[in-house]
Formats: structure tokens, sequence, C-alpha cells
């Protein structure tokens, strides 16, 4: 049941008219259609419908709910009415009865409310199609159904508090999604609206089936916290249910808000206070001090990160309403790093000689926490032609810069002084991507050192197979020919990528 703005402002000027008709003629007993009057209810109307637009009286959004709109029609009446009032002193118009004014303000500000209530009733009205998502849900999750069947039932009347509330906060489409998961009509299901890990820690029972948070993620200050704190509270298979509003959804939204030109200046003043000075040791504190972690900038890629290092794995995520919903189901315990990295530099783990692991640096080109995601990426999209996973939303538009240019490899130098790299050699990759490497090719690799530039850049090999053939086919040439076969190698990449514009992609 959607209705334009225009529509909207329509039903408040027919009411208008209706009402100043019938009141004149009730306490006046003359009709509207005379000079003086039509002045005094032309700037009602004004005056009226002005402030209707500015307060977007019937503006429902996601998590608005019906307290929030009987406020905005009851305080812009309130204003329209006393701007009237002022006015008519100023301009000095023949003021009619008091009972006339009372009456149409009474009446329409009455009809406004009952219009928005029963808007509200049949737009977060529930629905047969909640129990057909019911009775499937039950069908792929038997254990879970069972069990809420036979422990911590809530009452009918508990059941439908929890439910058209969730509907009035959240909207229908995100309770539909929530609802496919989530049993509601059982205790062990928490439901909060809170960015304080206190507030799961502070619960008596000491598991739950599910957690789910309509506070966005966005406003938690220690995300990770969060996560482990809910972890805690939840058994193997349980699932936690929350939202994220992405940077991506945020540009959209705040130039949006604004108008041209202005609202790229507000945009940039924004990612610069509120994503790029949290990544800084020298700001951080500052950042945090300001804003105590509220409403900052959150990628998909570190939200999904953070939640793989907290012990969840992703099982489904909807975009509704500018916002990420998500679901995670705890597969383990929590992993806790001594020291995350969230600035330009970083170091990543990589197989090296004998099987190691040897910290490579280089500059970021992926979001925070994006290396938890390369199960879930290569499981969801798998690989494309070169090797690298597909439609991979870990890098950042910087990122694609620099790995244009080979500006993010610079640092590997220092490994390369250091001695965890040879100029030449097969490219330095995680245990996640050599896990899917063949075993023999896995023996033969971890025998030598990985290398700056690797034989990719010789044969320029488009799929996965094509790859480890051509790696298998250098180590076969290094094996007989180690200084000459670099040698070759080296030349053949440079001519490759400075002459014939090779790159990987």
């Amino acid at each position: 049941m959607k209705f334009s703005i225009f529509k909207l402002l329509l039903f408040n000027f027919l009411l208008l008219i209706i009402l100043s008709a019938l009141s004149f003629k009730m306490f006046q007993g003359y009709k509207l259609i005379t000079p003086q009057n039509l002045k005094i209810v032309t700037l009602l109307c004004f005056l009226w419908l002005l402030f209707s637009f500015l307060f977007r009286k019937y503006k429902v959004r996601s998590g608005g709910r019906f307290g929030r709109v009987f406020n905005r029609i009851v305080f812009s009446n309130i204003l329209a009415f006393t701007v009237f009032y002022i006015l008519l002193f100023s301009l000095r118009i023949v003021r009619p009865s008091w009972k006339v004014l009372v009456t149409v303000f009474f009446l329409a500000t009455f009809a406004e409310v009952v219009y928005a209530y029963f808007y509200f009733w049949l737009k977060f009205a529930i629905t047969e199609p909640e129990t057909e998502i019911r009775t499937k849900r039950k069908a792929e999750f038997p254990q879970q159904s069972k069990q809420v069947q036979l422990t911590n039932l809530l009452t009918k009347k508990q059941i439908e508090y929890r439910e058209f509330t969730l509907l009035h906060e959240i909207g229908k489409e995100a309770y539909q999604f929530i609802f496919y998961y989530a049993a509601l009509d059982t205790a062990n299901t928490l439901i909060l609206n809170t960015s304080s890990d206190f507030n799961i820690h502070t619960q008596l029972a000491p598991k739950f089936d599910c957690i789910i948070n309509i506070r966005k993620t966005n406003d938690i200050r220690r995300i990770n916290k969060f996560f482990e704190a809910a972890n805690e509270k939840l058994p193997d298979g349980g699932l936690y249910i929350g939202l994220v509003e992405t940077k991506d959804e945020r540009k959209k939204r705040l130039l949006k808000k604004y108008p041209p030109v202005i609202n790229y200046i507000f945009y940039s003043i924004d990612f610069i206070f509120k994503r790029i000075a949290p990544k800084f040791i020298i700001t951080k504190k500052f950042y945090f001090l300001i804003t105590r972690g509220f409403n900052r900038i959150l990628s998909k890629a570190e939200t999904f990160g953070r939640l793989y290092s907290c012990g969840f794995e992703v099982l489904d995520e909807k975009e509704v309403n500018n916002y990420l919903y998500f679901v995670a189901i705890k597969t383990k315990k929590p992993f806790y790093p001594s020291n995350p990295s969230y600035g330009p530099f970083i170091a990543l783990e990589r197989v090296g000689k004998g099987g190691k692991t040897i910290k490579v640096y280089k500059l970021r080109t992926m979001h925070p926490y994006a290396e938890y995601l390369q199960d879930y990426i290569y499981k969801k999209h798998g690989l494309q032609n070169g090797g690298k996973f597909k439609d991979d939303f870990r890098i950042s538009t910087l990122g694609k810069i620099f790995r244009k240019f080979w500006i993010d490899e610079l640092p590997m130098l220092l490994n390369l002084f250091k001695g965890d790299l040879k100029l030449v050699g097969v490219r330095p990759i995680s245990k996640q991507y050599f896990s899917l490497y063949s075993d023999e090719l896995k023996k033969r690799r971890i025998k030598y050192k990985p290398g700056l530039i690797p034989p990719f850049y010789v044969d320029m090999p488009e799929t996965f197979e094509e790859i480890m053939e051509s790696e298998l086919k250098y180590l076969t040439l290094y094996e007989k020919h180690p200084l000459l076969t670099d040698i070759r190698y080296l030349f053949i990449s440079l001519f490759n990528i400075i002459i014939k514009r090779k790159r990987s992609k």
C-alpha cells in the first residue's frame, strides 16, 4: 500500500477544505465561498501543506514506528496553526471564530492520525506468507523445530507482541527474511536492539538457539567483543542475525541526501573522518573519543571477516531498505588475533620454504579482516581466468589501482632482503589457496623459496589448472638449471610486463 507525496498532500488539502466548510457552516452559519474566508483557508492550506512536506508526516522507513509518525503529525500541525495565527495578526486579516479554528485543528489531526494508523496496520499486518515461511523453516530445521515445541514456548500474546514490534522496527521484507531462520515463538531466541556486549553477557540463560540484533553493526564500538559475546551464548550450530549499512549503501544515501556538489564535499569529509581516521594510530584514539565508535563506515568484507574471525560462517544475506541483513552460524570458538591490522601496511601469512609460514609485507588492497573470507569467496564465487577469486568484493577501490601498477607489492622487497623470497619463483600463497593444489605440486613447491616475480608472467595461464602446469614446468626446469632458469624467466617476465603490458587479472 504505497502512496506518493502528491496523493498525501492532496488528501491533506481536500481534508482541510471539507472541514473548514463544515466548521464555517456550523459555527458562523454561512458558506465557505466568500472573499474573506477564501483568504483564511488559502493561508491555512498553504501553511498546513508546507509543514506536512517539511516534517514528512507519513514517511515510513525501515525502523520507523507509528509513535514517531504520530509525533510528526501532531508537532507539524501545532506549528502550522501557531504560524497561521501569528500571520492573521500580522497581516490584519479578520480572524474567524476560535471555535472554527479549534474544530478544524482537532478534526484534521484526528483524521490524519487515524489514516496513519490504518496505513501502518495494513503495511505491517502479519499475513499468510508468514505461516508458509514457518512451515518451510520447520521442514528445513527439524531439530530446531522439535526443540522449540518442547521447551521455552511463549504465550500467544507474547508471540504476537514480539512479531508485531519486530515488524514495526525493521519492516516487512526484513522481518520475513529473519522469520525464515529464527523461531520467534520461543524464549530460546533472544531479540536485542543494542550496541553493547554487556546486554548479551548479562542474560540469565546460559545459551540461546538464536540471537537477533536489530541495531546496525556500524553503531557497535567493540564489534569483535560483541560477536565474541554472541558466540559464547550460542551452541555449535546456533544462529546470529544482524544488519549493517555497507560503505556503498552509505555513499548512495549521503549523495542522495544533499544537493549536487555539496553532497560530494560532505561525503568526502565523512569518508576521511569515519573511514580513514580509525585506521591510523595517531588519529584512531581521537576518532573514538569524538564518536565513541557510533555510525562508523563498514564494508561488507570487514563485517563478514569479523564474523568469521569470531567463529561464525555466513549462511545468507539480503539487501533490504539500504541495509545488508545477514545470518551467521556458529561453527567454532573465536580466533583472537594478537595484533589485528587496520592500517595501510599489512603482513600476510604465506606458505614458505619447508611449508613454514612466512610474513609477506604488502600495501593493503583489501578491506580489513578480508583474509578470513578466502574460503567463503571460493565457495561462493569460485575462481576466474588467471586463477584469482571471481567477484572478489574484498578488494577496495584504491586497492584495484595499487594492483594494476604493482604498487602494493613494493614492500615485498623487504622479504627479498630478509631472505624469505627470491627474485624469481612461484608466487607466495595463503594456506587456503595452497590447499587447492595437487599433492605433487605441494611437495615440490615447498622445496624452494617463493619468488617476487612468478612464472605466471612467462606463460600467462588463464585457468587454475594452467597455473599449476605453469608452476610445475618452472620447478622442473629450476631443478635442472636453477640460475639459468631464473635468468630466462626474469627477462621474459620483464619483457611481457613492460613491452607487452601483460597483467594478472
